[in-house]
């Protein structure tokens, strides 16, 4: 099992894995925003990734003018910065997405412990998906998502799940 909390396993992953562990240390993301507990999730960690996949930082924040304000400090500069700040399935959200190097990079806050939002623990039940059904599923998951589908609605096709795929996938059992 990975430990995804630390990004090292990327430095031993494929290109584009490796790829991304350069340009997270380049930017010092993950000690800039350490106060709000960052974790990277989405496809690109699991190798289910896209050529425009992005980066996907996941953060804690229960103030959310500081923690924008301290994106805007850090990323103000970046390509094609955006900072936006809206009320998300009740939840207040704060989202920062700039371009850096060849990836779009998203940061995504929320008051709630990293660990227990939707996005870590959906990419937790992927990788372990994608670690029981093998590099065919894989495969089939990539298609799908060059298809348009989005990530869990593609897992939620292949496997047959019933209604609303996001909820779906959380209660999968192995």
């Amino acid at each position: 099992m990975i430990d995804f909390t630390n990004i090292e396993y990327l430095k031993w992953g494929n290109e584009r894995q490796q790829k991304a562990y350069l340009a997270l240390n380049e930017l010092n993301i993950f000690e800039e925003l350490e106060l709000y507990e960052p974790l990277l999730t989405g496809t690109i960690p699991i190798d289910i990734d896209l050529p425009e996949s992005d980066l996907d930082i996941i953060c804690t924040c229960e103030d959310h003018a500081e923690f924008s304000k301290r994106l805007c400090e850090l990323f103000k500069n970046k390509k094609d910065f955006e900072l936006t700040s809206y009320e998300y399935n009740g939840v207040e959200t704060t989202i920062a997405k700039f371009k850096f190097n060849t990836f779009e990079i998203e940061i995504f806050g929320q008051h709630i412990p990293t660990q227990q939002q939707n996005a870590y623990r959906h990419m937790l039940i992927e990788y372990k998906i994608l670690t029981q059904k093998g590099n065919l599923f894989k495969r089939q998951i990539r298609e799908l998502k060059s298809k348009g589908f989005k990530t869990e609605p593609a897992f939620a096709k292949l496997l047959g799940l019933k209604g609303d795929p996001y909820t779906a996938l959380l209660k999968f059992n192995f």
